[in-house]
Order: C-alpha cells, then sequence, then structure tokens
C-alpha cells in the first residue's frame, strides 16, 4: 500500500548503540525525498509517548530512531494518533528491523520510509505494556537487568554475550502456572516467552512459523534440568525450531496469563516495563508500518507460501 505523506516527527535517542551516528544524512536523505522533518530527542523511554501526544498534530509520521524498546515505547501513542510508524534502527539487536525487512544501513532504511509502502501488523501486550518482538520471565529477564547501558554501547551484541554468560552462572529455575483458553498448566522453567512477531534477541526466532501478522502469539518454556543444556541447543533457537526438543514446551494463543509465586520482572523488547502476575495479549492488525511489503521482509516464509 502506497502512502504518501509529508511531514515526519523524527524521536532520535542520542543513546542508543549507533545513537552517536550523525543524523545529517538520514534527515538531508528524508528531506531530499519532500518530507518535512522535525527532530525531537528523548533521553527517557517514557518521553517518547508523551513527544507523539504533544507534537501529533503537527506530524503525518512518527519516524523512532532508536533501538526495539523505544519502538515499542511509540507504539501506543502512535495507535492513538492515527501516525504511521517508520523506523530507523540504531538499537543493538534491532530485531524489529530485522522482522520487517528494514535495512540497517541508516540511509537505505530512510529510503524504506520514502518509499512510503504501509503493512498493517500485530501488536503484542503485558499489563498494558506494548511489545513487536517478545515478552518474557526468568533468563532474558535476568540478562536485560544486567546489561548496562555501557556495556550495550562498546560491545554491542558481544555484550549480550558477557552477560549472559554472567546470568547463567547463577541461573535458578522457577515455578509458574499457565493459563491459556481455560486449561491451567504448571511448570519448573528457566524461562517462559510469549512472542508476538518473529526475530527476538539479536536475530533469534520465536518460532519457526512465526510471523508479525499472524494474529496470535507463540509462547515457549525452557523446562531444563540443567541449564548448560541450552548450549547445546542454540542452533534451534536461531532457526524457530526449539519447540522439537522434549525440554521445551510450546503454545500458540491470542491470550496468556502467567503468575509465579513471587513477583518476578518482564522484559519487554529488552526492557524491563512490569512484573507478574500478567496478561499477555495480541491485538491483530493494531498498527501501520512503513516497512517493505511483507513479502521482501520474509522472503523464505513467502517461497513456501507460493
Amino acid at each position: 500500500m502506497q502512502d504518501r505523506r509529508n511531514r515526519a516527527l523524527l524521536l532520535v535517542n542520542p543513546r542508543a548503540r549507533r545513537g552517536a551516528e550523525a543524523l545529517a544524512p538520514v534527515t538531508s536523505r528524508l528531506e531530499a525525498g519532500g518530507l518535512t522533518v522535525t527532530v525531537e530527542p528523548f533521553d527517557a523511554l517514557p518521553e517518547i509517548a508523551r513527544d507523539i501526544v504533544r507534537l501529533r498534530e503537527t506530524a503525518d509520521m512518527v519516524v523512532v530512531c532508536g533501538g526495539d524498546g523505544s519502538v515499542s515505547s511509540a507504539a501506543l501513542a502512535a495507535i492513538e494518533g492515527g501516525l504511521p510508524l517508520g523506523i530507523i534502527p540504531m538499537g543493538t539487536a534491532n530485531d524489529l528491523a530485522r522482522t520487517l525487512g528494514i535495512p540497517i544501513d541508516l540511509t537505505e532504511a530512510a529510503d524504506v520510509i520514502l518509499a512510503g509502502n504501509t503493512r498493517r501488523i500485530d501488536l503484542g501486550t503485558v499489563n498494558g505494556y506494548a511489545f513487536f518482538n517478545v515478552a518474557s520471565i526468568g533468563l532474558s529477564a535476568d540478562l536485560a537487568q544486567g546489561l548496562d547501558t555501557t556495556l550495550k554501547r562498546r560491545f554491542g551484541r558481544l555484550g549480550y554475550a558477557l552477560a549472559a554468560a554472567r546470568v547463567l552462572t547463577r541461573a535458578r529455575p522457577f515455578t509458574a502456572i499457565i493459563r491459556e483458553k481455560g486449561d491451567v498448566t504448571r511448570v519448573k522453567t528457566f524461562q517462559i516467552a510469549v512472542g508476538n512477531g518473529r526475530h527476538y534477541g539479536g536475530g533469534n526466532v520465536v518460532e519457526a512459523s512465526a510471523e508479525i501478522d499472524d494474529g496470535h502469539l507463540d509462547l515457549y518454556s525452557l523446562e531444563l534440568g540443567r541449564v548448560w543444556k541450552l548450549a547445546g541447543m542454540l542452533r534451534s533457537f536461531r532457526s524457530g525450531t526449539h519447540g522439537a526438543w522434549k525440554e521445551v514446551r510450546t503454545a500458540k494463543s491470542d491470550a496468556f496469563e502467567i503468575e509465579t509465586k513471587r513477583p518476578m520482572p518482564i522484559n519487554a523488547d529488552g526492557e524491563i516495563v512490569t512484573s507478574t502476575p500478567a496478561k499477555f495479549l495480541v491485538h491483530p492488525d493494531a498498527i501501520t508500518v512503513l516497512a517493505p511489503p511483507a513479502s521482501h521482509a520474509n522472503p523464505v516464509t513467502a517461497r513456501a507460501a507460493a
């Protein structure tokens, strides 16, 4: 769908992984393509929604220059304002950009916005907080808490690996109750992840068939005897085939409820946003994004469908 608009509100996170890169080539490319650009920096994620609400009457689109957490923080305000969402991927993982087929090169990402193609995609929420990729309890939440900004900016994806090694050395399983459409399951697990999109964690795949517009959530639970068995499972997480392991419980639904004995933090797209008990929902076709057509985002799936 071609949707040509003229006024772009560019929200910039200067502390993102690639936030130090000059924005001049991006703004120049957008302006040369006919857009009027307003640049608005933000220092903390809660500012994003406030900036959109404050400036939405002066914009025809919101363009977030930052990582996955920044983009998710813009989602609900963009929906409320009826504004399409563009992405200039300046974060560490940039998993939503990967899912949508948006180039990591910043000026090429600007060209995607100028092309004007729009897609309607699903949005996940956990206790009312938006996420595009995955929201999780356990290992990845511990990782998000242990991965400071300095480590991310200095080492990028390697920073994730360093922090993950620290998390694994002290990981312990926890007991949780999963409710899905009346069914109740009690599990002992190291992690429960609920995915809305396809990619997370720097290129892992939520589930082999997962798409960001399929209208459901994909859950998996890591019910391992020993956490170090994860090392042998890493390749399957990259392809989304981890559900084939007997230690991995999987489920699909439009809603999940999860309880734990004590409140546990929840990581949504790289940010700790809430805690258990938690209600996860999918909102189909909830938001318009500026992105290549779906067949360009996941050519493997497109070939399989053909």
